[in-house]
């Protein structure tokens, strides 16, 4: 773990931008959500690399994941996937056509409802996604532990749950 402080960033020199032509602006927001956008984008990154030598991507991963945690049997319809990934029916069924293809995962029709469907993680996804999680997880763990102690991580996990509770 680095405990040297930390340099300046992109962010800071955007802040310092602002602070030059409009110094009435508080941009302390800018530097917190600023530095949440990018660090998502570069962890984005690294996670689709733990998930290639899978044969997936990040928003696959995601798919399958939920299956997983849902528990046994398994299985969510469409609907429920895209509420709770937050994408568009759309980039759903993408996926899904995907992951299905590669056998993944199954659609079928729902016992309850005739016009929908039920999507089921295969005992292949499961093994898979099982496989996957630790990868990811693994280069999540290296970015944390690079730069913060285990109390600042659960600093900052309950700092960010705060934000994002007040947001959501």
């Amino acid at each position: 773990m680095n405990t040297q402080p930390p340099a300046p960033d992109p962010v800071d020199a955007i802040a310092a931008q602002w602070a030059v032509v409009r110094p009435d602006l508080d941009t302390l927001p800018m530097a917190v959500f600023g530095r949440i956008y990018r660090l998502a984008a570069a962890m984005r990154g690294r996670v689709d690399k733990a998930y290639a030598p899978y044969g997936m991507t990040l928003g696959e991963f995601d798919v399958l994941a939920t299956l997983r945690r849902s528990g046994a049997p398994y299985t969510l319809s469409p609907r429920e996937l895209t509420a709770t990934l937050m994408i568009t029916t759309g980039g759903m069924t993408g996926r899904l056509d995907k992951l299905e293809k590669a056998g993944l995962l199954t659609r079928n029709p729902d016992p309850n409802d005739r016009r929908g469907l039920r999507v089921t993680l295969t005992e292949r996804g499961r093994d898979l996604v099982d496989q996957a999680v630790g990868a990811g997880l693994e280069r999540q763990r290296e970015a944390v532990e690079a730069a913060l102690t285990e109390e600042e991580a659960e600093q900052l996990a309950g700092l960010l749950r705060k934000l994002l509770t007040t947001t959501a």
